[in-house]
C-alpha cells in the first residue's frame, strides 16, 4: 500500500491539512456577508442595456442558427451579464477578533504548505 503522492507515509499529514483547510474555510465564510446593488452606468440603471447584445445574438440565431456571429454575440452578451452580476456584488467581512482572523487564515494557509 502506497501513501499520499505515491510515496510511503504522508496520509495522516494530508488529512490533517485537509481538515484544517475545511475548518479555516468554514470559519472564514461564516464571517462574510454578500449583497448586491443596482447596475448603474453614469447614474442610470444599466441592466436593460446589458441585455441588448444577448437579445441581438438570440435574434440573429433565430434567423440563422449556424451563424458564428450570432453565437459570438449571444456568448458576449451572456458574459457581459455575468460580469455585471459579479461587479455589482458588495462583500463585507463581519467584525471579528484578531485571534479568530489569524486562526481562520493560518489554518487555511497551513493546508497548502
Amino acid at each position: 500500500m502506497r501513501g499520499a503522492g505515491g510515496t510511503s507515509g504522508g496520509v495522516g499529514t494530508f488529512f490533517l491539512g485537509l481538515g484544517m483547510l475545511v475548518v479555516g474555510g468554514y470559519l472564514l465564510l461564516t464571517r462574510v456577508t454578500v449583497g448586491s446593488g443596482a447596475w448603474l452606468l453614469w447614474g442610470y440603471n444599466a441592466f436593460g442595456l446589458s441585455l441588448l447584445p444577448l437579445l441581438g445574438g438570440i435574434g440573429w440565431l433565430f434567423y440563422d442558427g449556424r451563424s458564428v456571429g450570432g453565437w459570438l454575440l449571444a456568448a458576449v452578451g451572456a458574459l457581459i451579464i455575468l460580469a455585471g452580476i459579479v461587479a455589482n456584488l458588495h462583500i463585507f467581512f463581519a467584525p471579528t477578533s484578531l485571534f479568530d482572523t489569524l486562526v481562520m487564515l493560518a489554518s487555511s494557509r497551513a493546508a497548502w504548505v
